[in-house]
C-alpha cells in the first residue's frame, strides 16, 4: 500500500501540473476558435479547470501532502499539438480533436487517481476526484456533440458553397 500511495502523490503533482497548464492554454484556444458554441464551451471549462486546479489543493491537503506539481510531459505534448493547429489554421474540427485528446488523458488520469485513493481508504480525495472526473467526462460528451452537430454541418456547408463557386468559374 505504501508503493500505491508513492504512485497516487506522483500522479497527482502529475495532474495538477497539467491542469495549471490548461488553465493557461484555454483562453488562446477560445480565441482562436471561430463557432460561437465552442467558443463558450472553452471560456466555461476554463472555469471548471480552474475549479479543477482547487479541487486538487484539497486532495493533497486531504492526503496530509504539500502541494506541488511535476511537469507534466504529456499534457505540455497535448497543448503544443493544439497551438500547431492554431497557427496553421487548422480550424474548429482539429481544435475539438485537440481537446478531446486532452480530455481523454484527464478522464484516464483522474479514473486510475479514484480508484487508488478508494483503495488507500481516503474517501474524501476520492469523492473530489470523482467529482472532477464526472465534469472532464461532461467536457467530452459536449465537445463530442459539438462535432457531430455544429461544426461539421457549417464545415460541410462551406465546402459546398466553395464547391458549387469553383463549378461556376469553370464553365463561363
Amino acid at each position: 500500500m505504501n508503493e500505491l500511495r508513492e504512485t497516487f502523490v506522483e500522479e497527482l503533482k502529475d495532474i495538477y501540473d497539467a491542469e495549471k497548464q490548461l488553465v493557461k492554454a484555454l483562453p488562446k484556444i477560445a480565441r482562436a476558435t471561430e463557432h460561437e458554441e465552442l467558443k463558450a464551451a472553452f471560456e466555461s471549462h476554463l472555469e471548471e479547470t480552474e475549479e479543477h486546479v482547487r479541487r486538487l489543493e484539497e486532495v493533497f491537503k486531504a492526503m496530509d501532502e504539500p502541494v506541488k506539481g511535476k511537469k507534466c510531459k504529456a499534457m505540455q505534448g497535448l497543448i503544443e499539438e493544439g497551438a500547431d493547429l492554431i497557427d496553421e489554421e487548422e480550424g474548429d474540427a482539429a481544435l475539438i480533436c485537440a481537446a478531446q485528446k486532452v480530455e481523454h488523458y484527464e478522464i484516464a488520469s483522474y479514473g486510475s487517481l479514484e480508484a487508488w485513493a478508494r483503495l488507500l481508504g481516503e474517501e474524501e480525495a476520492a469523492g473530489l476526484l470523482e467529482q472532477t472526473l464526472d465534469e472532464e467526462k461532461a467536457a467530452d460528451e459536449k465537445l463530442t456533440e459539438i462535432a457531430e452537430t455544429a461544426i461539421n454541418v457549417e464545415e460541410s456547408q462551406e465546402e459546398a458553397e466553395e464547391e458549387h463557386a469553383g463549378h461556376h468559374r469553370g464553365s463561363r
